[in-house]
């Protein structure tokens, strides 16, 4: 007992000692604190039960097991509790509670007898801190048991510990222990063994101590702590023996469970949160009884301060840990809520910082503090956020807000809020939503708001709201209609973005049928032939006509016979100045007579004559006659006045005249137009004056077409159409391209004229396509075909046809004119003139247009007709007057030309077929004939082949041709080709073959060209195949050699890439460098060694590298050799052994070897018996080994069981073998060998064992004889191997001879391999000597030969010489005559033609000259710089070929011009006209002032007159003040309302009648006064209108103005939201230093509202452009105002100022009109420059926003920078926090 209150006391002090619980309340503010431990059974022993006791229903009887006392059974009787002296028998449950009392034995709990389940349960009032349970049994202590407890008052248990004799037989799922962790679950056996039968003791800690718990507070091991049930469940007795189901008493009544005491330590669970506990409820406690109700501190409640208290719920409630109290944290309500609750989901959102929710928020307010207002309410910004009034209603219009009239609750700068701001709908604005957005009408309660303003974007105004905001009608451009702004006016189309909307159809007034268009495409109703959008082009094969398309020509009119045509032909190099086919030649007093009859309308033409004056005076009178015919009758058109007869001259320098009035003419009727020329001259005399007329032309009077009414737009093109002259380029022949304005305006008359277009009447025949020009109609023309229908030819042609008209081509020389017969073509030839083109002389006749006869000495008729050179001469003469002989012709010059010529027979003559010369001559002095043969043949008759030629001339049909030799021979050589066959013999060059065709054996190249070279083979490269006696064989066109395998390069001198070892004589062999391990797949051309990457070496980079061993791809060592035993310093590259030297061993060379004894490196061989012994034992071991071999194969046969004994026995001396053979020592050699020997003597015995092994190994021996038969057979083979290996060992010897080669190549690239070889060849020529001496002195060697061809050779000569000298002697006489002629001749101009210079008597010249000779003996003739005939000829050649280049350029040149001049020429015609029209406008305008100034004259005349006129001054006075009284007129109501004034004040007057006698002319005057008036009136309506248009332009400008006001205001509240956004960016950094978790997150919504707000920087950026741009616009607006209002109001004012100066210079009150005019004028001038400057201002305010938006933006960019340096630096925080143990 004593042992088990010692073991408490201890146990307890340790954990008190542990868990370190404060004793005070005071310790509960510096963090956790801790109530006392205690026993939970005082006190609770009511709470305690038993699921078995005895004597609960009656006394029962029990036994003990025990040998020690004499009474073994007593009573139990429990039905009344414990009392030693009333009950002493009783053991309920309530006795194990410690009572600390002196006999503690006396009392203990006991269950029925033999209830093997039995449990022990205690049910707590609350959560308890368990540590541990200590039990002491009475009994034995259960066999099986376990401990378990709830958390949950018994909702679910969880088993602390199992307890078990035999753990495996008990609870087999249950893992044995030790225990690893505090709170494993495992079964111990410790507690339940038999021993002790009584006080045995179970123990049970939560926490055992062998654990460190590093933490006691962490939740889990808290959790192992708590409890608020425990229970035993005791499952298992020991029985010794006895079997519980046999049912007599006296077995059973031993067997129970009995317990002395039962200690459940603990204290009150409070979390950490209170140090003393008090009793829950009304329960009473006992003295040391642990209570269980908590006295809760830090702000907790609860019964084990498991909750915060009501108010303090901002934070979840924790248990107090250590120093942090985790105290329950009060909730902020701002004062309008006194209750709240926690709410987890807020807590986490919240970054773990707050969780209470208010509840019950009062004043309007909502949200988890109440610091929202309520929907429908606001925050007030100017109130605190506890101020009852905090909250407003918001004033919001239902019908335009979203939500039915919800505001924003608070101002939130990030969420873009502000209290009270009302939320619009899509539609709506305002402040209070309570009015339609811009293109918006209607506000409704609609989704929306309003509805969108259903108007055509494209026709709809820009400005201001696009609709009605009440109807929604749209505001339509000026050329736009309809509701929505989706129409054009009528005769408009192309709704577009155009500042008016639509574009005008703009039908063409001839092409269209009327100005009505489709209002989406503008397509206009086009007429028959016609089309595009505005019906101003036709249709392929249809045109329309210029305005001079009614030609009439002369050469058609009717005239006398007095009157010529005149044709011409057309210019090749020019446009024609006429029309038709020339002119007609009128003589003076003639008359042409025009038949008109084609007019396409009713209407007047102005007629126009085309011709071409001839004299130099104006023809002075010419009169026109128009004759109607009789039956014509008068139309509406044409009235019955005419000008059928009028008069014009003729201006010498003009081409045409048009009639100064133009006549009527109608449509459908025939005119006869006379035109007379009765005199030229009144006042010139002129023998027969005659002009050239052309045609006359029908213009029509284009201003009497609607096309040009008197509309004002019809009117304006009438000027457009005068201004650029259109007209006047339609009247010259010679057109000028016309402008597009006039191109238009021709168009529209062609086709007014014609009712359209006009078709194409293209003549098939003489056009190339049935389509004309669509200006004009004219086809086409096929070549030389004229006509506007290409319908005949043109003058100087002939024979229309399909291909054209063909040239005349009269001869100029022998034709009358360039003109032919249309038809045949013939000319009209001269006299004596023949053929069609008169180009021609007659037979037998030449030199035209002379004509002379032909002279040919008679032998021909015939001569050519220009250059009279005789044709067909006879007699084999030939020349240009037959005066020599034919070529193979001779004949005697003496005899002159009557000599015929006779044929040169050389040999056979001309014809034969067999003449081989060109000419013959007689020689003067043999006068015997000699043929100057052909190249390629020789002799007196030229019957022989020359040198070079081959053939046989002397048969028919022989010739002598060309040794086809390719070069390759000398052409003088005889012998050089076969004269017969023409096979070449002596081939030049280094050629060979039968033709000299291909290169010589060892030479390549192109034999046909001479370029045979030497083949360069080197020997050790290339194929020993084609190699004899060092020389080698190459590819006779490329020169490639044979190359052996590996080798390249057209000599076979280098290895190909990645090989090496071009010596070896076989070829180059592959590097083989390891592909990862080596830098290239190269090596080096002599070792081939690969470039190793570091830590590689070998050849090929395979293995380790030098002086290191082992797998590259694994690891490399170095090599650890002893440098004292190594032979070299590379160790073995696989094994890393290394190389010892003799008598030395290990793997590291670094001991003795075998047979040498010593210390290392001092090591001495052996003795000689060593050696003997080591043969000994190496015999024994070999024979040892082919025993065993034996043996092995025997224990595979199965014959080794008999011959066990004497196998262990031999495997025992075999082991003993081995052991001596691994001893290395000589003397432990020959110790262990003597004690063999020994051990051999004493086992005598066992040799007949042996012999019976032998006996057995016969037999093996006898099935080897087989094996060795199979052996003599593999013998034989190997036999066979054999010889086959001696022919590879010839191979090798043939090899070895080529190696030797090969060596002795290489030798001789040294010098003393150089020198081995001069020896060598130097006894070489010793033997070459010697076969020459033999070669000379024996007989018939080729040099006696070789004498005796040379005397038989001298002797030829010797036959030859006396012919060669006699042709010698007649060739120097030949030369001497030729050197005598060239002496007497002057040859030194040909000299300088030729050479360039002249040798003279100080030598040649630079350029030299005929005869000179330079120092090298050659001819010197011309040179560099100079001028002979070739080079003049070649510089000619090249200024020709120059001069090709420069007319092109030329060309292109003048081409340009003409351009230029073309350009040139139509801008000068358009300022011309601009010109003309500046003039007009002048004289216009000065004719206005003068008018202006003669009214303005009669005007201060009038009034002048009446003023000084006899009338009642009072009259004149009242009359002068009405007047005055009286402003400007404005409209025509104010002037009339001014006569009616006037008229009354004149009634007034006294004497009436004589006023308006006096003063009729003072009425004339007032009536011009009131003409001044009206124009005055216009003048002010048009100043109004002025001046209205700049109050509109001012008006615009204050738009503009307040629009750039109202974006710089955008701009500075967007500064001042940058502004704010980066004291919130600034605030977020510091923020984001305490939230590392969340940082992440709101830097990236940081990036987001950056970019945001970037955006909307650019786009106020834009904004401002915009801004800028239209203040640049509205500026540019002002200034051209000004400028207007300089141009026009100013001269006005000073007009009108002048006028009333001098119409009232006696009326002040009109002066002080006049000055407060224009003082209005003045102050209007005055606004618009204030304006002017105030936009200036805008603009440099403007400038200066700019500049202050662009610095803002790059201090929004450096703040952008700092945030992002910001967050980098978070994120590295981040990641080191994250990375921290």
């Amino acid at each position: 007992m004593w042992t088990f209150q010692t073991t408490a006391l201890t146990i307890s002090i340790a954990l008190h000692t542990l868990a370190q619980l404060p004793d005070h309340n005071d310790k509960c503010a510096e963090g956790s604190c801790y109530p006392s431990t205690g026993d939970l059974l005082i006190g609770r022993a009511h709470r305690l039960s038993a699921s078995s006791t005895c004597g609960m229903n009656g006394p029962e009887n029990f036994c003990i097991v025990s040998h020690l006392q004499e009474n073994k059974c007593f009573k139990c009787d429990s039905r009344r509790p414990y009392n030693e002296f009333i009950s002493p028998n009783s053991h309920g449950i309530e006795n194990v509670v410690t009572t600390f009392t002196p006999n503690r034995l006396k009392t203990w709990w006991q269950s029925e007898n033999g209830v093997e389940n039995v449990t022990i349960q205690l049910d707590l009032e609350a959560e308890f801190h368990f540590t541990h349970l200590i039990m002491m049994f009475k009994t034995f202590r259960p066999a099986a048991m376990l401990i378990d407890r709830s958390a949950d008052f018994g909702q679910s248990w969880q088993v602390y510990r199992y307890y078990a004799f035999n753990c495996t037989e008990s609870f087999p799922h249950i893992p044995l222990g030790p225990i690893k962790k505090v709170d494993d679950v495992i079964c111990d056996s410790r507690y339940s063994g038999i021993e002790p039968s009584t006080e045995g003791e179970v123990i049970f800690r939560v926490l055992d101590p062998a654990f460190k718990i590093p933490d006691p507070y962490n939740p889990h091991t808290q959790n192992l702590l708590k409890i608020t049930n425990l229970r035993v469940r005791m499952e298992k007795l020991h029985t010794l023996g006895d079997n519980l189901s046999d049912d007599r008493e006296e077995v059973k009544e031993k067997y129970y469970y009995a317990l002395y005491d039962m200690v459940v330590r603990g204290n009150c669970f409070c979390y950490g949160h209170a140090s003393m506990c008090a009793p829950v409820g009304t329960e009473a406690g006992v003295e040391g009884m642990v209570h269980g109700h908590c006295v809760c501190n830090h702000h907790t409640t609860g019964l084990n301060c498991e909750e915060c208290q009501n108010f303090y719920q901002d934070l979840p409630w924790r248990p107090a840990v250590g120093r942090e109290t985790n105290a329950c944290k009060r909730c902020e309500c701002n004062h309008h809520s006194s209750s709240c609750h926690f709410d987890m989901a807020v807590y986490l959102s919240s970054g773990n910082r707050s969780g209470g929710v208010c509840d019950d928020c009062q004043h309007n307010t909502q949200g988890q503090w109440c610091e929202n207002c309520k929907p429908f309410y606001y925050k007030h910004s100017h109130r605190d956020i506890r101020d009852p009034r905090i909250c407003e209603p918001c004033d919001c219009d239902p019908r335009g807000s979203l939500n039915g009239g919800l505001c924003d609750s608070a101002t939130d700068v990030l969420r873009d809020m502000i209290a009270g701001q009302c939320r619009c709908k899509a539609n709506v604005e305002g402040q209070r939503c309570d009015h339609c957005k811009k293109g918006h009408y209607g506000l409704s309660d609609d989704p929306l708001g309003c509805r969108a303003c259903s108007c055509n974007p494209q026709g709809t105004l820009q400005t201001g709201s696009p609709c009605d905001i009440q109807t929604g009608s749209c505001y339509c451009k000026r050329l736009v209609t309809g509701r929505n702004c989706d129409q054009c006016v009528p005769q408009h189309w192309g709704l577009s973005n155009d500042m008016d909307g639509c574009r005008p159809c703009d039908c063409d007034v001839g092409g269209a049928l009327n100005n009505s268009c489709s209002q989406v495409t503008g397509q206009c109703a086009c007429k028959e032939h016609m089309f595009g959008r505005r019906c101003d082009q036709v249709h392929s094969g249809y045109y329309f006509a210029a305005l001079d398309n009614y030609i009439y020509e002369a050469e058609d009119a009717s005239f006398g016979p007095a009157v010529k045509v005149v044709q011409r032909p057309l210019p090749l190099d020019r446009k024609p100045t006429w029309t038709g086919t020339g002119f007609v030649n009128v003589p003076e007093g003639e008359t042409l007579r025009f038949n008109i009859y084609n007019l396409p309308r009713s209407m007047e033409y102005n007629l126009m004559i085309r011709y071409e004056p001839l004299l130099p005076d104006e023809w002075e009178r010419v009169e026109v006659k128009i004759e109607r015919p009789r039956t014509s009758y008068t139309t509406a058109h044409c009235t019955s006045t005419y000008n059928d007869e009028q008069s014009i001259s003729l201006h010498p320098g003009s081409r045409y005249v048009v009639l100064p009035s133009s006549v009527c003419l109608e449509k459908g009727q025939n005119y006869t137009v006379k035109i007379s020329f009765p005199q030229y001259s009144s006042y010139s005399y002129h023998s027969s004056p005659h002009t050239l007329v052309d045609s006359i032309v029908l213009l029509p009077e284009v201003q009497d077409l609607e096309l040009f009414s008197e509309e004002a737009q019809q009117q304006e093109d009438w000027e457009m159409f005068k201004k650029y002259r259109c007209m006047e380029r339609s009247q010259s022949i010679i057109k000028i391209p016309l402008t597009d304005i006039c191109r238009d305006y021709i168009f529209s008359v062609s086709a007014l004229l014609h009712n359209g277009a006009l078709e194409c009447r293209c003549d098939p025949q003489g056009s190339l396509s049935t389509v004309c020009d669509v200006i004009g109609g004219q086809c086409q023309c096929r070549p030389n075909v004229s006509g506007k229908n290409c319908d005949k030819c043109s003058p100087a042609t002939y024979q229309f046809g399909p291909s054209g008209c063909r040239p005349c081509d009269c001869n100029p020389l022998g034709s009358q004119n360039l003109f032919c017969h249309p038809t045949t073509g013939q000319c009209l030839c001269v006299q004596g003139a023949y053929g069609r083109q008169c180009g021609n002389c007659k037979p037998n006749h030449w030199g035209f247009p002379q004509c002379n006869p032909c002279s040919c000495n008679g032998n021909s008729e015939q001569c050519h007709p220009i250059t009279g050179e005789c044709l067909n001469c006879r007699g084999h003469t030939t020349g240009r007057n037959c005066e020599r002989c034919e070529s193979g012709y001779h004949r005697n010059r003496l005899l002159g030309f009557r000599e015929p010529c006779r044929p040169c027979m050389c040999p056979y003559g001309p014809g034969s077929g067999m003449q081989f010369a060109e000419s013959c001559y007689q020689n003067p002095i043999s006068l015997q004939m000699v043929c100057v043969c052909n190249s390629g043949y020789k002799g007196p008759k030229c019957e022989e082949c020359a040198s070079g030629y081959y053939g046989n001339p002397q048969v028919p049909g022989g010739r002598c041709q060309p040794c086809q030799c390719n070069g390759n021979i000398n052409m003088q050589d005889p012998e050089s080709c076969d004269a017969r066959t023409g096979a070449c013999l002596n081939c030049l060059f280094h050629t060979d073959g039968n033709a000299c065709q291909y290169c010589r054996r060892g030479y390549y190249g192109d034999a046909r060209t001479q370029n045979c070279r030497s083949c360069m083979c080197h020997l050790v490269g290339s194929s020993r195949h084609s190699c004899v006696d060092g020389l080698c064989e190459c590819d006779r066109d490329s020169g490639q050699c044979p190359c052996l395998p590996g080798v390249e390069g057209q000599h076979c001198d280098r290895c190909a890439p990645n090989t090496w070892n071009l010596n070896s004589g076989k070829g180059c062999q592959p590097c083989q460098c390891h592909p990862k391990h080596s830098y290239s797949s190269s090596c080096d051309l002599l070792s081939g060694q690969c470039s190793c990457k570091p830590g590689f070496g070998g050849r090929t980079c395979e293995e380790c590298r030098e002086l290191f061993w082992g797998n590259p791809e694994v690891q490399c060592h170095a090599c650890d050799c002893d440098p004292r035993g190594i032979a070299t310093q590379q160790c073995n590259k696989l094994s890393g052994e290394c190389v010892c030297i003799e008598g030395v061993a290990g793997r590291r060379c670094d001991s003795c070897g075998r047979g040498y004894l010593g210390t290392f490196p001092d090591c001495e061989v052996c003795h000689q018996c060593f050696r003997e012994w080591d043969v000994n034992v190496g015999e024994l071991n070999n024979h040892t080994q082919r025993l065993m071999n034996t043996v092995e194969e025997m224990v595979e046969t199965g014959e080794a069981s008999p011959y066990k004994d004497i196998i262990s026995s031999l495997e025992l001396e075999t082991r003993q073998l081995r052991e001596i053979l691994e001893d290395d020592k000589v003397q432990q050699t020959l110790t262990h060998t003597q004690r063999m020997l020994q051990q051999a003597k004493d086992t005598e015995t066992e040799v007949e064992a042996i012999h019976e092994t032998a006996s057995v190994l016969r037999k093996s021996m006898d099935r080897s004889e087989t094996d060795l038969e199979k052996v003599s057979a593999d013998h034989q083979e190997a036999v066979k191997n054999l010889e086959s290996l001696n022919k590879e060992v010839q191979n090798l010897q043939e090899i070895s001879s080529d190696k030797q080669q090969q060596v002795l190549n290489i030798k001789h690239s040294d010098p003393r391999g150089a020198a081995d070889g001069i020896r060598e060849y130097y006894r070489e020529s010793g033997v070459a000597e010697y076969r020459v001496n033999q070669a000379v002195s024996e007989p018939g060697s080729t040099v006696k030969e070789s004498a005796l061809l040379r005397k038989a050779t001298e002797a030829k000569l010797d036959a030859t010489e006396k012919e060669f000298n006699l042709k010698h002697q007649l060739h120097i006489q030949r030369l001497d005559n030729i050197g005598s002629e060239l002496d007497s001749s002057d040859l030194s101009r040909l000299s300088r033609q030729v050479c360039g210079g002249v040798p003279g008597l100080d030598g040649c010249g630079v350029c030299g000259g005929l005869g000179c000779v330079s120092e090298d003996g050659v001819s010197q003739c011309g040179g560099e710089g100079c001028k002979t005939i070739v080079t003049q000829s070649q510089e000619a050649l090249n200024k020709a070929k120059n001069l090709d280049q420069e007319v092109l350029h030329a060309l292109k040149e003048v081409d340009k011009l003409n351009k230029m001049v073309s350009d040139a020429r139509g801008r000068a015609d358009e300022a011309k006209l601009s010109a003309q029209g500046v003039l007009l406008r002048a004289n216009q305008s000065k004719a206005r002032v003068e008018q202006t100034n003669d009214e303005l004259r009669d005007l201060i005349q009038q009034i002048r007159d009446f003023l000084t006129n006899e009338t009642d001054p009072k009259r004149i006075e009242e009359v002068a003040d009405e007047v005055m009284k009286l402003s400007l007129p404005v409209s025509s109501g104010a002037l009339k309302n001014m006569t009616s004034e006037i008229r009354e004040h004149v009634a007034r007057l006294t004497s009436v009648d004589d006023i308006l006698t006096q003063t009729a002319d003072e009425a004339r005057t007032a009536a011009r006064l009131l003409q001044q008036a009206q124009a005055a009136n216009e003048r002010a309506t048009a100043l109004k209108q002025t001046t209205d248009e700049v109050k509109e332009t001012l008006e615009d400008t204050e738009r503009a103005q307040t629009a750039a006001s109202e974006k710089l205001n955008e701009v500075k509240s967007d500064i001042n939201q940058t502004k704010e956004k980066n004291t919130a960016v600034q605030s977020k950094t510091e923020a984001t230093e305490f939230k590392l978790s969340s940082s992440t997150g709101r830097f990236l919504d940081l990036e987001r509202e950056v970019d945001k707000l970037q955006q909307k920087t650019q786009e106020t950026s834009r904004s401002a452009d915009q801004t800028q741009k239209q203040t640049d616009y509205i500026k540019e607006e002002i200034e051209h105002t000004a400028q207007e209002i300089d141009l026009n109001v100013r001269p006005k004012y000073q007009l009108a100022s002048g006028l009333i100066d001098q119409n009232a210079a006696g009326v002040i009150d009109a002066r002080q009109k006049a000055e407060q005019l224009r003082q209005e004028a003045k102050d209007l001038l005055t606004g618009a420059t204030n304006k002017l400057q105030r936009l200036r201002e805008l603009e440099r305010s403007f400038v200066i926003n700019q500049h202050t938006l662009v610095e803002k933006a790059q201090e929004l960019e450096g703040l952008e920078n700092e945030a992002r340096e910001v967050l980098q630096e978070l994120s590295q925080k981040i990641t080191i926090y994250s990375t921290c143990a």
